[in-house]
Formats: structure tokens, C-alpha cells, sequence
């Protein structure tokens, strides 16, 4: 461990590693660089060390470029390119300089080349270490996104937005005031003076209200007893005259055959142009189709989007539609048209029967009807030579009363049998 100087502050101690970096096997070039811990700085001060380099392999070794990562770390000098030749050192400075209290972790990488072997060809690599370092006390230090867009929206209509303020010094700092110029921005949200510790953030509120249409551009202006007194943050927002309107995507939804008993879920949304509106109710026109994930009153600024769901839920078979319509805070309304078509579930009714007493048989023929006393029809399209049959014309909720009769060689057909009861459910 060795202390060195900076021109910028008191001596600080700093912890050295070695990394060994190698391109050949033969060793032609071989470097040695530190992993650098810079300990503690105070935030806002700067710290400039060395960082040394050694060229332990056989051939010069040119240093081209040096780049640091982290934040507060950067490469001083010196000017670069330098060459070393064998067994040579030199110091790479690095700066340490943090904005804010902690722990910050870097990296230098380091580019170099060298020439050896036949036709004297150039080899080239970087290498890497760490460089690390840690803020200590320090003032405080405000900072704010450098810009707010409250967005366009109609005059005589107001929209808030957050913004946010953080410590990112070391001790605590004091926000005395928070002054907008021109008119149509209000800030809130704190009391001022407001204390704000080191490492914390607060939420102000900018509320833009424009009183006349047009760009309105502004600087909001922060004061502090941090390092930086005076934040600026610029506020940009559009009043319009425009009266905003509302449309829905997509214009039409199909559902198709849904089975009855059952529902279809579908999606959409509803998006505001031209200015804010308030989407205040909606209402179909079928009570088979409802709209879903909305909740109401809700405004949209010009550009925004709700999504909504549409349900269709059969209670009857065939096809039917419905108009569902959305209405805004201004009395006016945006349509879709949905349609879909009920359906049962595809029932079959199977049926057996003891084989005819009769010497020969050539067949079977299935009656049906909706009454025990008919009348009946034949529902097999063809003489039915087994003793089953499966009826899958059948329709959902419906009572159907089924007979046999038995048919000889020369067609002759015997009168019905006995009478065999099928229920079919619903759907």
C-alpha cells in the first residue's frame, strides 16, 4: 500500500492489485496494470491518481487509446500514444470525481499493440481493471429531468403530471422555492421549505391549465442551499380549441358460433384526438353482447387509449348482432357492430333392438317422432342390417319418441315395435 498525492486535494491512501495481461505465449507482449481502489472522496471534490503500467514481455508495447467506464471516473493523461519498451512502467492518471454518497465501481481499458515475427506483423488487445471508489459528506445535490411535456390539451381543461426531485448528495439539502414564469403552470405538492435528506426523492405536482390556445413554454426554477442553488426545468404544454373525439378499434367484432350456455370474451379500446374526452357510459343494444373493463367516468387525454372487452353470451340459437355504443362527457357517441350466431351442442341419441322373431330379415327400418301417438318418420336413409342405429340429427332440449319395424326379402314391412322414450338436453 503507498499514499499518493493530488493536485486537487489531501493525500489519500489508495489499495493496488496487479492484473497480468498476455497476447503471446512467447511472451513477446506481456503487460502488468493496477486494479485501483480510490477510497474515500468527498462528494463533489476530485481525486486524480496514477494507475501504472508495466511491459514485462520482449517487444514495445504501444499504448493507443484509454477509456474509463463508472460514473465520476475518467482518464487524465497522459497524451496519448506512448510506447514502452521491455521492462518499462509509465502512470496512467484516472479521476475519481462523484456526484452523489456511496460505493461507485468502474473499469480502465486499456489498448495497445505490438510488432514482432515475420514481416515484423502487428498484434494488438486491451486489456482491463477495476477501478472503484466510494463519496463521502459533501453538500447536497438537487436534480430533476431537465423537461416536462404536459401535452396538448383543451383550454379551460387542466392536467397534472409529477416530477421528480432527488438528493443525490451527501447531506441533507433545503428547497426554498419553486418559481414559475408566465402563466398556465402551477407547482405543488410539498411545503416549501422543504427538507429533502441525501439519497431521497420527492414528488412535485406541475399542473399545466391553459387559458388560451397555442404552444406555452416556461421555465420552472428550483431553489436550494444544495452545491447547484439554482435548477432549471423547462415546462412545455399546447392549448387547444379543438373539441376532442373519441373512436373505437376495431369497428366490427364476429364471435362466430358460440354454444349456448356458454360465453366468448373479445378486446377492443376506445382512443381520444384532438383534445381530451370523457368517456361517460356505454350501452348495447343486444343484452347477448356487454362491455367490460371500463370504469366510469373516465378521461382520456388527446393520443390516449382505453382498452375495453366485449362478451357474447348466446341464450338462443341463429345469429344475431348488436350495436354497442360508447358515449362521451359531451353528449356524443362512437359505434361497433357485433354479431355472432348461438349453438347446441351436437347431441346423438344411440339406439338397440332384439333381433325380429321372424324367420328371414333383411333389415331394419328407425321411425321417429315428437309425440308418443306420431305421427313418425324414417330416419335411416338405408335398410339397417344391424340391430343399432345412432341418430346424431338430433336437436338440444327436445323428447323424441323412436320405433323399429322389420323388413323381409321381398320388402315387406312389419308393423312399429315398441315404443322407446330419448330426452335430449339443453344445450
Amino acid at each position: 500500500m503507498s499514499c499518493l498525492g493530488s493536485p486537487l486535494r489531501l493525500a489519500y491512501c489508495i489499495f493496488l492489485h496487479f492484473f497480468l495481461f498476455s497476447i503471446s505465449a512467447t511472451a513477446q507482449m506481456a503487460l502488468s496494470v493496477q486494479s485501483v481502489d480510490l477510497g474515500n472522496v468527498q462528494v463533489g471534490s476530485t481525486l486524480i491518481v496514477p494507475v501504472g503500467v508495466s511491459n514485462n514481455g520482449k517487444s514495445n508495447v504501444t499504448i493507443s487509446q484509454v477509456t474509463t467506464s463508472g460514473t465520476g471516473f475518467s482518464f487524465v493523461g497522459p497524451n496519448l500514444p506512448i510506447t514502452l519498451a521491455p521492462r518499462q512502467g509509465a502512470n496512467l492518471s484516472v479521476s475519481f470525481t462523484p456526484q452523489m454518497a456511496g460505493t461507485s465501481n468502474g473499469s480502465i481499458a486499456i489498448s495497445c499493440g505490438a510488432y514482432w515475427g515475420g514481416h515484423n506483423t502487428s498484434h494488438w488487445g486491451t486489456m482491463t481493471a477495476a477501478l472503484s471508489g466510494t463519496g463521502t459528506g459533501g453538500p447536497g445535490y438537487l436534480s430533476a429531468p431537465s423537461s416536462m411535456n404536459l401535452g396538448s390539451i383543451p383550454v379551460g381543461t387542466s392536467q397534472t403530471q409529477a416530477l421528480t426531485v432527488s438528493n443525490t448528495g451527501g447531506s441533507t439539502l433545503t428547497i426554498s422555492a419553486a418559481t414559475v414564469g408566465g402563466s398556465g403552470f402551477t407547482v405543488g405538492g410539498v411545503s416549501l421549505p422543504y427538507n429533502l435528506a441525501a439519497g431521497t426523492s420527492a414528488n412535485l405536482s406541475v399542473t399545466f391549465s391553459p387559458i388560451t390556445s397555442g404552444t406555452n413554454n416556461t421555465t420552472l426554477t428550483l431553489t436550494s442551499n444544495g452545491s447547484d442553488p439554482t435548477l432549471n426545468v423547462s415546462l412545455s404544454g399546447g392549448g387547444t380549441t379543438t373539441t376532442g373525439t373519441l373512436a373505437v378499434t376495431p369497428g366490427s367484432m364476429s364471435f362466430g358460433g358460440v354454444t349456448i350456455g356458454t360465453n366468448q370474451t373479445e378486446s377492443g379500446s376506445v382512443t381520444a384526438s384532438g383534445g381530451s374526452v370523457t368517456l361517460s357510459s356505454t350501452s348495447s343494444s343486444n343484452s347477448a353482447f356487454t362491455v367490460g373493463g371500463l370504469t366510469l367516468p373516465i378521461t382520456l387525454a388527446s393520443g390516449q387509449s382505453a382498452p375495453f372487452t366485449l362478451t357474447f353470451a348466446p341464450t338462443s340459437t341463429g345469429t344475431t348482432s348488436a350495436s354497442i355504443s360508447f358515449f362521451t362527457g359531451n353528449s356524443t357517441s362512437v359505434s361497433e357492430t357485433a354479431s355472432g350466431s348461438g349453438a347446441t351442442t351436437q347431441h346423438t341419441v344411440d339406439l338397440s333392438w332384439n333381433a325380429s322373431t321372424s324367420g328371414s330379415i333383411s333389415g331394419y327400418n328407425v321411425y321417429r317422432g315428437t309425440a308418443a301417438s306420431g305421427p313418425f318418420s324414417k330416419v335411416n336413409s338405408v335398410l339397417d342390417a344391424s340391430l343399432s342405429y345412432s341418430d346424431n340429427t338430433v336437436q338440444s332440449g327436445q323428447t323424441y319418441y323412436y320405433a323399429t319395424t322389420a323388413v323381409d326379402p321381398s320388402g315387406l314391412e312389419s308393423s312399429y315395435s315398441n315404443q322407446a322414450q330419448a330426452v335430449v338436453p339443453f344445450p
